[in-house]
């Protein structure tokens, strides 16, 4: 059972990522969002359960790819299919076909590193692009401003869509470090513990509460911190890469050329 939990819940999170598909169909779009959303969350958990329960395997991981290319990489796209190409299909499902690939590559890449030697400590810090669950949630952007009250003919322009599923594809498969946030939280002192947990119950509330708005606010903050990671990962790397320099042997010196201002 230790080693079945965390598979159960990648599977009953790729029956959720499933479900939205269906949703769509049926027209039911604020379910199928959910859905993608559920997908995420079981996403999160199967791996922390699988390092808590020390039941980590292959299996696991090739499954929870698996389930990923289901959830955050077919399913979000046919769900923006549904939903705003109804008048240029063909160019709609191209944009289903680039984005679904994007999520496949980025999805073999990751298990390509997992045979790779450790990474410092520093660089866990930061995903390898856009993240799989990321991407998804940002590609649902244009249904969460219609929930905000935005008139859907004002989003529903097939070039648009497509070429901002685009992008985000494009961030999917680049190198471009983004922030992971796996060292946050690694330790919390005692007095931050309280405001912490307020803090994330304030964030569960307005996400429920007012679940558009979050879910725009969210995506374009993230967007907007993908240059700020970039930067901050060239910042470390170069700070580190001086720390982890061999040491001169001794009598061995280094030329400086100095060039003199004015």
């Amino acid at each position: 059972m230790r080693l079945l939990i965390p598979n159960m819940v990648t599977v009953l999170g790729m029956c959720i990522g499933l479900t939205s598909i269906r949703m769509a169909i049926e027209g039911r779009f604020e379910l199928a969002l959910a859905a993608i959303g559920g997908a995420a969350v079981m996403d999160a958990l199967d791996g922390r359960m699988a390092r808590l329960l020390k039941a980590s395997s292959r299996f696991g991981a090739e499954l929870d790819s698996l389930s990923d290319f289901v959830c955050f990489g077919v399913a979000p796209a046919i769900v923006l299919y549904l939903w705003g190409f109804s008048s240029a299909s063909s160019l709609g499902w191209i944009m289903v076909l680039v984005f679904a690939l994007a999520a496949a590559l980025r999805l073999a890449r990751f298990n390509v590193a997992l045979d790779d030697p450790a990474k410092p400590l520093w660089e866990t810090g930061f995903f390898v692009g856009v993240p799989a669950p990321a991407g998804a949630i940002l590609l649902m952007l244009p249904l969460y401003m219609e929930g905000l009250g935005v008139p859907k003919s004002w989003l529903v322009l097939p070039p648009l869509l497509s070429a901002y599923a685009v992008i985000i594809a494009a961030l999917m498969v680049s190198h471009v470090r983004t922030f992971s946030g796996k060292l946050i939280g690694r330790r919390i002192a005692r007095d931050y513990i309280a405001p912490v947990i307020a803090l994330v119950v304030v964030l569960a509330a307005t996400l429920v509460t007012y679940p558009y708005m979050s879910l725009t606010l969210g995506c374009l903050t993230y967007l907007a911190l993908v240059p700020v990671s970039l930067r901050r990962y060239l910042e470390l790397k170069e700070q580190y890469a001086v720390i982890d320099a061999p040491a001169l042997p001794q009598g061995v010196k280094v030329a400086h050329s100095v060039e003199r201002q004015p």
